[in-house]
């Protein structure tokens, strides 16, 4: 019963877990050979899908399940449904692991789709009733999900690349990072910077900097859609570096910056930074750097980003203080030499 309390505590538990189970069997291929499921597109997209539905996916819905009621002052979503999305995650990995099925690919589809549907459907009510509107992004990013992922799966029934849809998620990924860290950010720096006494230093995350790098962000993934390895779509993406590291000028707030939650936070957004320099700077050189790029953005930035949420946002909901412990630093350093 207390792992239903909350929509976290069951989709950050699923998110754990297959990170380290995607990551494994991803090595286990690599290394050993051995056999991943059949799926439309092979390895490749099974790993990228597994990694932004399974894991990634996984981790948004705890999220917004947890953050948009507390967001908007509304009560949690009931137990059943959240049992309701648990049940729609899980056939979605089951049925997309045999999707070169037909009937399976099917079954994946909508429960995919389904997945993003039933959340937006009940946590938009609340972003639209809520006074000013001030998050109502969270509803748009989870929109174009639902757009993406029907892209994905048509394009996989169908015999073409899915890959571009994946870019997408990529995208609208970076861009709710973006979104959900001006919230998250504001009470970690300012809890360090009183910590440390520093009453006369504020941080604000503030919104012309958020808005411009999100612009920028969607621009490239539309570029990239439209036309992939045009080299528009390369100097956008070196927009997007300079748009993101704009971001990081409000978090120069003296010694709190230093302490293990706000570097934390810092750190994604020069991953997110890197990401996209290397992209744009491989598209427009003709090198085949855009997959290094996306994994700078993959592992470092959503990597650390969801680090951080399962550390802090899931363990002050869970009632207990966040983890003092040198395992956490150590784990973000692991993250960063992978990424």
């Amino acid at each position: 019963a207390p792992l239903l309390e909350c929509g976290f505590r069951p989709f950050f538990l699923l998110a754990t877990v297959t990170a380290v189970t995607a990551i494994g069997a991803w090595m286990a291929f690599w290394l050993l050979g051995a056999r991943l499921p059949s799926t439309p597109g092979g390895p490749v997209v099974w790993h990228a899908h597994e990694m932004l539905f399974g894991f990634a996916l996984a981790a948004v819905a705890g999220f917004t399940l947890t953050a948009i009621p507390e967001f908007t002052t509304t009560p949690d979503v009931s137990r059943e449904r959240t049992l309701a999305l648990i049940a729609l995650w899980i056939l979605g990995r089951v049925a997309f692991a045999g999707a070169g099925l037909p009937g399976l690919a099917i079954l994946a589809m909508l429960a995919d789709v389904g997945l993003l549907a039933l959340l937006l459907a009940l946590l938009a009510p609340r972003l639209l009733a809520d006074a000013g509107r001030r998050h109502l992004s969270f509803a748009w990013v989870l929109l174009g999900m639902i757009v993406a992922t029907l892209g994905f799966h048509v394009d996989a029934m169908r015999g073409a690349w899915p890959m571009r849809w994946l870019f997408v998620m990529v995208g609208l990924l970076m861009c709710l990072i973006v979104i959900a860290l001006s919230r998250i950010s504001m009470r970690v720096v300012n809890q360090s910077l009183d910590e440390l006494g520093d009453a006369a230093t504020e941080y604000r995350a503030r919104p012309p900097r958020r808005h411009l790098a999100v612009a920028c962000i969607l621009l490239h993934t539309l570029a990239e859609f439209m036309a992939p390895g045009h080299p528009a779509s390369g100097w956008i993406a070196l927009a997007c570096a300079a748009a993101v590291l704009n971001l990081t000028n409000d978090w120069h707030v003296g010694r709190a910056l230093l302490r293990r939650w706000p570097l934390m936070l810092y750190l994604l957004y020069w991953f997110m930074a890197l990401g996209y320099a290397v992209i744009g700077a491989g598209v427009l050189a003709g090198q085949p750097w855009t997959s290094a790029g996306r994994h700078l953005l993959m592992i470092g930035a959503m990597g650390l980003a969801i680090f951080a949420v399962l550390n802090i946002a899931g363990r002050i909901h869970a009632g207990v203080e966040p983890d003092e412990r040198g395992w956490v630093p150590a784990a973000v350093g692991l993250i960063a030499c992978a990424a």
